[in-house]
């Protein structure tokens, strides 16, 4: 087997040379013996035949480079000489190269120097009429059938190779969206628990003499916290390095609007004066429920960042049929800076999350100094969609948004 394949490669490599041989040789041949039938021997007319020949024969070597040339001096050969194998010979590969008028042109200009050349022996001009088109045609037809199987061969391959690529592309597209998406989760779920943790050693920071008890307490939550942080990290990582998530299945456990009692009551035991007014049936859709979590953590997340000891009002309510309403405010904080720098990708991952379920976004600061953070996601009636048509999303300007 390993024999075959070399000599198959062989032949790919050397096969156009060795065409070319061939068909000059026999062409050669072919002239000689009709430049020798005359049993007078050389004559002036044996060699204007055998010229004819060897040109026309020569230039077959070529005849992929320039087919309609060479096709044009078979068709001289043909006129002055009578030499017909050359003139097919060239008409295959014109025939292969190229189906167009041009082809027609010079088949019918062969056919013409055909018959004229007949003409000087008269019993053989009618033979040349009616047996010229079945003589030149399948010279035509079978270089046809190669070039078009060529093409279709060809056109095959490129589908083949086309159709690889937009394959290989979308699952680079799929690929880069999953990470991208693991990336959002990582923010999401790390950012509020470090937040947390700060908040916790923030407290413990501007006031030491809280006694032993308190001390302990929070050295808890913190030791907790930072467990439950480097679990998700640990996740979500592992996903990266395996590379199978597949629509989040490995992104374990999911959230849901019912853990949203749990996560007010985190920032509670951070110092956090968080009030909750959660008004939700139990059948809340799983896409809207995550995206009900994740705006109100993320938006505690900022409480945490940017403004540590401001009260904060979490209110959420709804139903089927009329949609969730998420409204989280929080008064004007009292200290200016930031435990944690902000990427200020937060409020713009709300923003795709919101519309991707076909809901509205509205943030910005308040009358009294405060900041809000609104949306509206909708609950239609019936089987629950994952994905609707965006309504629109309201936002306030880069600068203001930055600040979050």
């Amino acid at each position: 087997m390993q024999r075959l394949r070399r000599w198959y490669a062989w032949w790919r490599t050397h096969a156009p040379r060795i065409r070319d041989f061939l068909y000059v040789f026999f062409g050669l041949l072919t002239v000689v013996l009709q430049a020798s039938t005359d049993g007078a021997g050389w004559n002036f007319t044996g060699w204007v035949v055998l010229t004819a020949g060897v040109v026309s024969s020569v230039a077959l070597l070529w005849r992929r480079r320039f087919p309609v040339t060479v096709t044009l001096i078979g068709v001289a050969a043909m006129l002055v000489g009578g030499i017909f194998v050359p003139l097919g010979l060239a008409l295959l590969t014109l025939a292969i190269r190229r189906r167009d008028a041009v082809l027609a042109i010079v088949t019918v200009l062969g056919y013409v120097a055909l018959v004229a050349n007949s003409t000087v022996a008269e019993d053989s001009f009618w033979v040349a009429v009616f047996t010229g088109p079945f003589m030149i045609g399948t010279w035509v037809a079978i270089g046809a059938f190669v070039g078009a199987r060529r093409d279709l061969v060809a056109s095959w391959q490129d589908r083949a190779e086309r159709a690889e690529a937009e394959r290989e592309l979308r699952a680079e597209q799929a690929r880069l969206g999953e990470r991208a998406r693991i990336a959002q989760e990582m923010h999401d779920v790390l950012a509020h628990k470090v937040s947390l943790i700060a908040l916790h050693a923030g407290g413990l920071e501007v006031n030491p003499a809280v006694g032993p008890e308190k001390i302990e307490g929070s050295a808890r939550l913190i030791r907790e916290t930072a467990r439950q942080a480097m679990e998700d990290l640990r996740e979500v990582l592992g996903v990266l390095r395996t590379d199978t998530s597949v629509a989040g299945a490995d992104l374990a456990p999911i959230p849901q609007a019912a853990d949203l009692e749990r996560l007010v009551a985190d920032s509670r035991a951070a110092g956090v004066t968080v009030t909750s007014e959660i008004t939700l049936a139990a059948d809340v859709p799983l896409s809207i429920g995550r995206t009900i979590y994740r705006i109100v953590q993320e938006s505690l997340t900022n409480v945490h960042k940017h403004a540590r000891g401001a009260s904060t009002e979490v209110v959420v309510s709804g139903g089927r049929g009329e949609g969730v309403t998420v409204r989280v405010t929080n008064v004007r904080p009292v200290a200016a800076d930031s435990l944690l720098p902000g990427a200020g990708a937060g409020l713009v991952g709300l923003c795709e999350r919101v519309v991707l379920v076909g809901g509205r976004l509205a943030t910005g600061p308040t009358e009294v100094g405060g900041w809000r953070v609104e949306a509206w996601l909708p609950w239609p009636i019936g089987r629950e969609s994952e994905t609707a048509t965006p309504v629109g999303v309201d936002t306030v300007s880069p600068a203001d948004e930055g600040k979050r």
